[in-house]
Formats: structure tokens, C-alpha cells, sequence
């Protein structure tokens, strides 16, 4: 396994209609690092956005598509997503949500 740091673990948020939806329960989505286990997305989340604390940690694998041009065929890149649930007690990741959108 590869010596990923804290801050290597989060590639970016996922942003789409489902995940904003969910937003309103405190579950965050995010693209991860592939080697990355509950663990260290964990404390990622923990350290990179203060006054948070996480309640628990599902993650998926998702293959690649297979893709085709003309005679060529592949696979785009595999990709590791997370959802993270915080506790109630803890706050909203404001650096999480776009500007333009509406949480309740």
C-alpha cells in the first residue's frame, strides 16, 4: 500500500442531486484515494475540517467504463467514493457546498 498522507486521502467532493439530498442528514460524499481504507478517510475528514466528528464511514469501488474509439477499446480510470456520516452534534462542512445551492 502506498504512503498516503491525511490530506492526499479526499480528492474531491461529489457533487450531484442524491448527495445534496443527503446533505440534509449530515452524509457527505467524496471521490477518495483508491488505497484508502475507512481509517484513514476517517481522520482525514477529521483534520481537514475542524469541529467535525465522524460517526461512520461506507465506501465503494467503482470499476472502470469501458470505453471504445473505433477500433481502440479500454477503460477509463477505477474510482473509490465515501460517504461519511457525521455526529449531530458536530458542524456543517460549509467548504463541501456550492455557493449557488440551497441545504435545509
Amino acid at each position: 500500500m502506498a504512503n498516503v498522507q491525511y490530506y492526499d486521502v479526499i480528492l474531491k467532493p461529489v457533487v450531484t442531486e442524491k448527495s445534496m439530498n443527503a446533505m440534509a442528514e449530515k452524509k457527505y460524499t467524496f471521490l477518495v484515494h483508491p488505497d484508502a481504507n475507512k481509517t484513514m478517510i476517517k481522520e482525514a475528514v477529521e483534520r481537514m475540517f475542524e469541529g467535525t466528528k465522524v460517526a461512520k464511514v461506507n465506501t465503494m469501488n467503482c470499476e472502470g467504463k469501458n470505453k471504445r474509439r473505433g477500433m481502440v477499446t479500454g477503460k477509463t480510470a477505477k474510482t473509490k467514493k465515501a460517504i461519511v456520516q457525521l455526529t449531530a452534534c458536530s458542524k456543517n462542512l460549509s467548504a463541501v457546498v456550492p455557493s449557488g445551492s440551497i441545504v435545509s
